[in-house]
């Protein structure tokens, strides 16, 4: 099995590239954001996963030993193929999908072309503890954090100002800030 190839870079697509190692070429299925890392590049390193059918020897190179390693979770979900992955790799960062999955957030994950409810569900379910090596974390609630921007807007309106100017005084903030500090900040923008 290959780890890695590196070498000159001597054709690019958003979907392949061909990468000259001691004057044999590899193309190599990427993603996207692999495509953006390595656009502008003449030598490139990427890391590579393998896979044998019956009918094709396939490598799949990404710019960073994270996504392969995500790649390689996703792929080992039942129903997901390799094709799969590389869309989901294609459409979202590993941390975005990483965050996702902490965060049991299936219907982010079945926002990806080619991924229905049942397969988002079990992405999530199998991969929940998995991604955290890969330096995922579960998001906030939304639901805490917008209680306290609408207790920041409760606690303004009752101090006089127009609820129209306080909540356009609280948009910009962050959402993650206690009501304390959001009402601080507001006041700072009224």
């Amino acid at each position: 099995m290959y780890e890695y190839l590196s070498g000159k870079l001597t054709a690019l697509t958003p979907a392949t590239a061909v990468i000259d190692c001691g004057g044999v070429g590899y193309l190599t299925e990427i993603t996207l954001s692999t495509y953006g890392a390595i656009q502008e590049k003449q030598e490139v390193r990427l890391w590579i996963h393998e896979v044998i059918r019956e009918d094709a020897h396939l490598l799949y190179g990404f710019f960073t030993e994270a996504e392969r390693q995500m790649f390689r979770f996703l792929i080992g979900v039942n129903g997901v193929g390799a094709a799969t992955a590389r869309m989901m790799l294609s459409s979202m960062t590993v941390k975005e999908l990483g965050d996702a999955i902490a965060s049991q957030d299936s219907k982010s994950v079945q926002r990806v072309k080619g991924v229905g409810a049942k397969t988002a569900y079990r992405i999530v379910l199998e991969l929940q503890d998995k991604v955290t090596s890969l330096g995922a974390e579960p998001r906030k609630p939304q639901a805490a954090l917008t209680q306290n921007k609408e207790e920041a807007l409760g606690a303004l309106v009752m101090l006089g100002f127009p609820k129209a100017a306080a909540d356009k005084a609280l948009q910009p903030l962050d959402a993650s800030l206690t009501v304390e500090d959001l009402i601080k900040e507001a006041l700072k923008r009224i």
